[in-house]
């Protein structure tokens, strides 16, 4: 597997670690007290789907480039 499908792989598995610290925040909020660090927790998944899709993003564009670079 080269780089580029093992980003995408992962971007996919960290989408479905997002929503399911999505889901415990809104299940959190139902709570007297919430908990911090639960409403902390998308926030890990959610850093890592910027980078990884800002990769994705640029990576059609990086492409183009060097097919008129060379």
């Amino acid at each position: 597997m080269n780089w580029n499908k093992w980003i995408r792989q992962f971007h996919r598995w960290i989408s479905i670690a997002f929503t399911l610290a999505v889901i415990a925040n809104i299940a959190a909020m139902g709570m007297e007290e919430p908990v911090l660090w639960i409403g902390l927790l998308a926030l890990v998944p959610l850093i890592l789907l910027l980078v990884t899709g800002l990769y994705l993003f640029v990576l059609p564009y990086a492409a183009k480039r060097r097919d008129i670079a060379r």
